[in-house]
């Protein structure tokens, strides 16, 4: 149970960088963990296990490997989490995470995604280590926010310059642009996706309605996951098949929390939303899932 609306949450979260040296408060770790106890199974069917642990003493020198991400200061605390081996991994892992993410927001928590090169052996280790088929996609600083707003305020404005919507959602097939009333109350669920974060604010999905189903593709951007020889070479998790998690889960905690009810289908949208005329998405576009709205 979320402690505020949902929509303020996701409008409250901010890549917090800097946090004050102090711990996070017991009986707000203990409130944490236990959610993340009872959330363990992403809308794909992999199983996630994710653990609240204190920042140790040498974790200042494993995030100077984290590239743009080696200025996170002062975090007490990560969220760290392990994924099965499965078809959609990454998918169920950003589901979960952003989830937990959020409710640490409504704790009053700050937190930031860190994906990338990171030593993800260290961080394995505090969850005692990784099975055989299990991979870290990614972790999340976490304690209490220390800036003074600004960063808030900057990421506001940066998501002022994400793709607009008509770039992102569209009404039966790929190029024709979805318009909704602004009262539509699928036009607040969307809007929290195209707001989700992202590896470096890339917002790799789409989304086609088609009647009253909703059908999320993953657009690649060229160079990164699957098919690139970095991503190959360094071993680097699908961040992008992650953020794709995030719009889902966005995407369905908003509608449920508006009373739209639905839920997750995975047997592919119908042909016309990929056809194969100039409008089609291109070779980079992977089908993932399909909101099924309710009928009555």
């Amino acid at each position: 149970m979320m402690q505020r609306p949902i929509t303020d949450l996701i409008n409250a979260r901010y890549s917090c960088r800097t946090y004050r040296d102090e711990p996070v408060a017991a009986a707000t770790q203990a409130e944490l963990s236990a959610w993340l106890a009872e959330h363990t199974v992403g809308p794909f069917g992999s199983r996630v296990r994710l653990a609240l642990v204190a920042a140790a003493p040498d974790d200042s020198e494993t995030l100077k490997r984290l590239g743009t991400y080696g200025f996170i200061k002062g975090a007490t605390g990560f969220l760290v989490g392990a994924v099965r081996r499965a078809p959609h991994d990454a998918e169920d892992y950003g589901y979960l995470v952003e989830q937990a993410i959020l409710q640490a927001t409504g704790l009053g928590l700050g937190t930031c995604w860190l994906g990338g090169t990171f030593t993800k052996g260290r961080f394995a280790a505090r969850l005692g280590g990784l099975a055989r088929d299990e991979i870290l996609p990614a972790v999340i600083a976490l304690g209490c926010p220390a800036d003074d707003g600004t960063t808030r305020i900057r990421e506001r404005e940066a998501g002022s310059r994400r793709l607009p919507a008509s770039s992102l959602f569209f009404d039966e097939r790929f190029g024709k642009a979805l318009t909704l009333a602004p009262d539509d109350p699928f036009a607040a669920a969307l809007e929290a996706v195209r707001m989700a974060p992202s590896a470096s604010n890339k917002q790799p999905w789409r989304v086609v309605r088609s009647g009253a189903d909703w059908h999320f593709y993953l657009q690649r951007t060229k160079g990164y996951g699957k098919g690139s020889a970095l991503f190959a070479v360094l071993r680097l998790a699908d961040l992008q098949r992650v953020d794709l998690g995030i719009a889902l889960c966005h995407f369905e905690l908003v509608a449920r929390e508006l009373g739209l009810a639905g839920d997750w289908a995975f047997d592919g949208p119908p042909a016309a939303s990929v056809g194969a005329d100039a409008a089609a998405p291109g070779v980079r576009v992977e089908y993932s899932a399909t909101w099924r709205t309710a009928r009555a």
